[in-house]
Protein backbone atom coordinates (compact mmCIF):
# COMPACT_ATOMS: atom_id res chain seq x y z
CA UNK A 1 0.00 0.00 0.00
CA UNK A 2 1.29 3.44 -0.92
CA UNK A 3 0.91 6.61 1.15
CA UNK A 4 -0.25 9.95 -0.19
CA UNK A 5 -0.66 13.34 1.49
CA UNK A 6 -3.49 15.67 0.55
CA UNK A 7 -3.74 19.45 0.42
CA UNK A 8 -6.63 19.22 2.87
CA UNK A 9 -7.72 17.30 5.95
CA UNK A 10 -10.95 15.29 6.09
CA UNK A 11 -12.62 14.39 9.37
CA UNK A 12 -16.02 14.36 11.09
CA UNK A 13 -17.30 17.75 12.19
CA UNK A 14 -16.40 18.10 15.87
CA UNK A 15 -17.94 21.43 16.82
CA UNK A 16 -20.82 23.78 16.10
CA UNK A 17 -18.39 25.94 14.12
CA UNK A 18 -17.51 22.95 11.94
CA UNK A 19 -21.23 22.40 11.27
CA UNK A 20 -21.71 26.08 10.46
CA UNK A 21 -18.80 25.99 8.01
CA UNK A 22 -20.29 22.89 6.37
CA UNK A 23 -23.66 24.63 6.13
CA UNK A 24 -22.12 27.66 4.41
CA UNK A 25 -20.62 25.36 1.79
CA UNK A 26 -24.03 23.76 1.24
CA UNK A 27 -25.71 27.12 0.80
CA UNK A 28 -23.10 28.12 -1.76
CA UNK A 29 -23.36 24.85 -3.68
CA UNK A 30 -27.14 24.38 -3.65
CA UNK A 31 -28.46 27.92 -3.29
CA UNK A 32 -28.49 28.65 -7.04
CA UNK A 33 -30.93 25.82 -7.86
CA UNK A 34 -32.71 25.75 -4.48
CA UNK A 35 -33.12 29.51 -3.89
CA UNK A 36 -36.08 29.01 -1.56
CA UNK A 37 -33.91 26.78 0.65
CA UNK A 38 -30.70 28.85 0.50
CA UNK A 39 -31.29 30.60 3.82
CA UNK A 40 -32.14 27.36 5.61
CA UNK A 41 -29.11 25.60 4.12
CA UNK A 42 -26.80 28.30 5.48
CA UNK A 43 -27.28 27.05 9.05
CA UNK A 44 -26.95 23.53 10.53
CA UNK A 45 -30.30 21.72 10.67
CA UNK A 46 -31.73 19.33 13.23
CA UNK A 47 -30.51 16.26 11.34
CA UNK A 48 -26.88 17.42 11.51
CA UNK A 49 -26.80 16.90 15.28
CA UNK A 50 -29.08 13.87 15.43
CA UNK A 51 -27.83 10.51 16.65
CA UNK A 52 -26.90 8.36 13.66
CA UNK A 53 -25.74 11.33 11.56
CA UNK A 54 -22.13 12.11 10.66
CA UNK A 55 -21.09 15.30 8.87
CA UNK A 56 -17.69 15.08 7.20
CA UNK A 57 -15.70 18.26 6.63
CA UNK A 58 -12.59 19.03 4.56
CA UNK A 59 -10.34 21.94 5.49
CA UNK A 60 -7.58 23.35 3.31
CA UNK A 61 -4.27 22.89 5.12
CA UNK A 62 -2.83 26.24 4.03
CA UNK A 63 -5.80 28.50 4.80
CA UNK A 64 -7.92 26.47 7.22
CA UNK A 65 -10.97 27.21 5.07
CA UNK A 66 -13.73 24.63 4.78
CA UNK A 67 -13.55 23.35 1.19
CA UNK A 68 -15.72 20.23 1.11
CA UNK A 69 -18.44 18.44 3.06
CA UNK A 70 -20.88 15.56 2.92
CA UNK A 71 -23.45 14.15 5.35
CA UNK A 72 -24.27 10.53 6.16
CA UNK A 73 -27.44 9.54 8.00
CA UNK A 74 -27.92 5.91 8.97
CA UNK A 75 -31.39 4.36 9.27
CA UNK A 76 -31.30 4.23 13.04
CA UNK A 77 -32.76 5.76 15.17
CA UNK A 78 -34.70 7.57 12.38
CA UNK A 79 -35.67 6.38 8.87
CA UNK A 80 -33.59 7.90 6.08
CA UNK A 81 -34.86 11.24 4.81
CA UNK A 82 -35.14 9.77 1.32
CA UNK A 83 -37.54 7.13 2.65
CA UNK A 84 -40.16 9.84 3.19
CA UNK A 85 -40.28 10.27 -0.60
CA UNK A 86 -40.06 6.66 -1.87
CA UNK A 87 -40.13 3.08 -0.68
CA UNK A 88 -36.73 1.42 -1.02
CA UNK A 89 -36.47 -2.09 -2.50
CA UNK A 90 -36.82 -4.90 0.02
CA UNK A 91 -33.15 -5.89 -0.23
CA UNK A 92 -32.23 -2.43 1.10
CA UNK A 93 -35.17 -2.13 3.45
CA UNK A 94 -34.11 -5.11 5.52
CA UNK A 95 -30.42 -4.11 5.71
CA UNK A 96 -28.44 -1.43 7.51
CA UNK A 97 -28.22 1.58 5.24
CA UNK A 98 -27.20 5.23 5.18
CA UNK A 99 -28.10 8.17 3.00
CA UNK A 100 -25.38 10.33 1.47
CA UNK A 101 -26.54 13.93 1.11
CA UNK A 102 -25.46 17.58 1.16
CA UNK A 103 -22.24 16.87 -0.75
CA UNK A 104 -20.65 20.24 -1.51
CA UNK A 105 -17.23 21.36 -2.76
CA UNK A 106 -15.85 24.91 -2.83
CA UNK A 107 -15.36 25.99 -6.49
CA UNK A 108 -11.74 25.94 -7.64
CA UNK A 109 -10.61 23.58 -4.86
CA UNK A 110 -8.46 20.44 -5.11
CA UNK A 111 -9.80 17.98 -7.71
CA UNK A 112 -9.38 15.15 -5.18
CA UNK A 113 -12.00 16.58 -2.83
CA UNK A 114 -15.00 14.82 -4.36
CA UNK A 115 -13.40 11.35 -4.72
CA UNK A 116 -11.97 11.59 -1.22
CA UNK A 117 -15.38 12.49 0.21
CA UNK A 118 -16.79 9.40 -1.51
CA UNK A 119 -13.89 7.29 -0.18
CA UNK A 120 -14.58 8.63 3.31
CA UNK A 121 -18.27 7.71 2.99
CA UNK A 122 -17.33 4.17 1.98
CA UNK A 123 -14.78 3.73 4.79
CA UNK A 124 -17.20 5.17 7.32
CA UNK A 125 -19.87 2.73 6.13
CA UNK A 126 -17.48 -0.22 6.39
CA UNK A 127 -16.42 0.73 9.93
CA UNK A 128 -20.04 1.32 10.99
CA UNK A 129 -21.32 -1.98 9.50
CA UNK A 130 -23.56 -0.16 7.04
CA UNK A 131 -24.53 -2.49 4.19
CA UNK A 132 -25.84 0.01 1.62
CA UNK A 133 -25.35 3.67 0.77
CA UNK A 134 -28.26 5.51 -0.89
CA UNK A 135 -28.03 8.82 -2.72
CA UNK A 136 -30.26 11.15 -4.71
CA UNK A 137 -28.66 13.05 -7.61
CA UNK A 138 -29.89 15.53 -10.22
CA UNK A 139 -26.78 16.51 -12.18
CA UNK A 140 -26.11 14.27 -15.18
CA UNK A 141 -22.36 14.63 -14.59
CA UNK A 142 -22.68 13.52 -10.95
CA UNK A 143 -24.93 10.63 -11.88
CA UNK A 144 -22.26 9.42 -14.35
CA UNK A 145 -19.60 9.70 -11.63
CA UNK A 146 -21.67 7.73 -9.13
CA UNK A 147 -22.52 5.05 -11.68
CA UNK A 148 -18.85 4.81 -12.59
CA UNK A 149 -17.98 4.17 -8.94
CA UNK A 150 -20.51 1.34 -8.70
CA UNK A 151 -23.74 3.06 -7.65
CA UNK A 152 -26.74 1.37 -9.28
CA UNK A 153 -30.03 3.01 -10.24
CA UNK A 154 -33.00 2.04 -8.07
CA UNK A 155 -35.58 3.50 -10.46
CA UNK A 156 -36.45 2.39 -14.01
CA UNK A 157 -34.43 4.06 -16.82
CA UNK A 158 -35.38 7.71 -17.25
CA UNK A 159 -37.51 7.80 -14.11
CA UNK A 160 -36.95 10.29 -11.30
CA UNK A 161 -38.72 10.99 -8.02
CA UNK A 162 -39.28 14.33 -6.26
CA UNK A 163 -37.42 14.41 -2.94
CA UNK A 164 -39.18 16.34 -0.19
CA UNK A 165 -35.93 17.14 1.63
CA UNK A 166 -34.38 18.51 -1.57
CA UNK A 167 -36.94 21.14 -2.40
CA UNK A 168 -39.31 18.67 -4.08
CA UNK A 169 -37.06 18.55 -7.15
CA UNK A 170 -36.92 15.29 -9.19
CA UNK A 171 -33.84 13.14 -8.55
CA UNK A 172 -32.32 9.91 -9.71
CA UNK A 173 -31.94 7.53 -6.77
CA UNK A 174 -28.93 5.23 -6.63
CA UNK A 175 -27.58 2.66 -4.17
CA UNK A 176 -24.07 1.39 -3.45
CA UNK A 177 -23.11 -2.08 -2.23
CA UNK A 178 -20.64 -1.30 0.56
CA UNK A 179 -19.58 -4.90 1.19
CA UNK A 180 -19.09 -5.84 -2.48
CA UNK A 181 -17.34 -2.63 -3.54
CA UNK A 182 -13.72 -3.71 -3.12
CA UNK A 183 -14.28 -6.97 -5.00
CA UNK A 184 -16.15 -5.20 -7.81
CA UNK A 185 -13.47 -2.51 -8.21
CA UNK A 186 -10.72 -5.14 -8.26
CA UNK A 187 -12.50 -7.43 -10.72
CA UNK A 188 -13.15 -4.53 -13.09
CA UNK A 189 -9.59 -3.18 -12.77
CA UNK A 190 -11.31 0.09 -11.87
CA UNK A 191 -9.08 3.15 -12.31
CA UNK A 192 -10.11 4.35 -8.84
CA UNK A 193 -9.08 1.10 -7.12
CA UNK A 194 -5.64 2.41 -6.19
CA UNK A 195 -7.05 5.59 -4.66
CA UNK A 196 -9.91 3.91 -2.85
CA UNK A 197 -8.28 0.73 -1.59
CA UNK A 198 -4.52 0.64 -2.09
CA UNK A 199 -3.53 4.11 -0.86
CA UNK A 200 -3.25 5.28 2.74
CA UNK A 201 -4.24 8.92 3.19
CA UNK A 202 -3.09 10.09 6.65
CA UNK A 203 -5.09 13.30 6.19
CA UNK A 204 -8.32 11.28 6.16
CA UNK A 205 -9.09 10.98 9.88
CA UNK A 206 -12.34 9.12 10.47
CA UNK A 207 -11.35 7.51 13.79
CA UNK A 208 -10.79 9.71 16.86
CA UNK A 209 -7.29 9.54 18.30
CA UNK A 210 -7.02 7.21 21.28
CA UNK A 211 -6.19 8.97 24.55
CA UNK A 212 -5.32 7.43 27.92
CA UNK A 213 -5.97 9.36 31.13
CA UNK A 214 -3.24 8.71 33.72
CA UNK A 215 -3.62 10.13 37.25
CA UNK A 216 -1.03 12.80 37.98
CA UNK A 217 0.15 13.34 34.40
CA UNK A 218 -0.98 13.68 30.80
CA UNK A 219 -0.01 11.52 27.86
CA UNK A 220 -0.80 12.27 24.22
CA UNK A 221 -1.12 8.62 23.17
CA UNK A 222 -0.98 5.07 24.43
CA UNK A 223 2.43 3.81 25.47
CA UNK A 224 3.57 0.24 24.67
CA UNK A 225 2.29 -2.36 27.11
CA UNK A 226 4.29 -5.49 27.92
CA UNK A 227 2.22 -8.64 27.51
CA UNK A 228 4.67 -11.03 29.16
Amino acid sequence: MSMSLLSFTLSPAHSLQDLRDAAQLRAQAYGHHLPTMAQALAEPDALDQQAGTTVLLCRDKASGLAVGTVRLQRNHPQPLQIEHSLALPEVLGRATRAEVSRLAVRPGSDALLRPMLIKACWLHAVSSQIRWLVIGARSAALIRIYRGLGFADLLPPGEQVPLAHAGGLPHNVLAFDVVGAERAWHAAAHPMYGLMVDTWHPDLELTPAVRLAVPGRHRAALEPVALA
